[in-house]
């Protein structure tokens, strides 16, 4: 993975952190799904957006919170709590938090260099999530 210096991970706001981690999510998803589907551009694209918005990854943290360390966790607590300045008209206040407590961590995990924990994590929601498991329809890639 590309890795660019940046000042100390633990020292950016959980809205860095999730402003960085939903561009490592995006890549990790689209990058799963051209694996998964077949099809247009579209159709890999429809799926993303379901797996992409609020809703999903507030359920994909979720699924993912036992696997988590200690570490990790504090930083999930953190984004969970951070004032969001808006709200997707499509998601409730709680799934926005959570989803951003997903991408808080996914973005903390990358700014810290520890890929080899985030391809772990990774992993773990392709299993769970992306290859056809009991979550697998939930994030609407049918």
């Amino acid at each position: 993975m590309l890795q660019i210096p940046v000042k100390d991970p633990q020292q950016l706001s959980p809205s860095v952190l999730a402003y960085v981690g939903d561009a490592v999510f995006e890549l990790f998803v689209r990058t799963v799904l051209i694996d998964k589907c077949s099809g247009s551009v579209d159709t890999i694209h429809n799926h993303a957006v379901s797996f992409v918005k609020a809703e999903s990854q507030a359920r994909l943290l979720r699924g993912l919170e036992e696997f988590l360390t200690v570490e990790e966790k504090a930083v999930v607590r953190r984004g969970r709590n951070s004032k969001a300045g808006h709200v997707p008209k499509n998601a409730s206040v709680v799934e926005y938090r959570y989803s951003t407590a997903l991408e808080s961590v996914i973005g903390y995990l990358y700014l810290s260099g520890k890929h080899a924990r985030l391809e772990e994590i990774f992993e773990i929601l392709k299993e769970r999530f992306f290859n056809g498991g009991e979550d697998f329809n939930a994030g609407g890639a049918d």
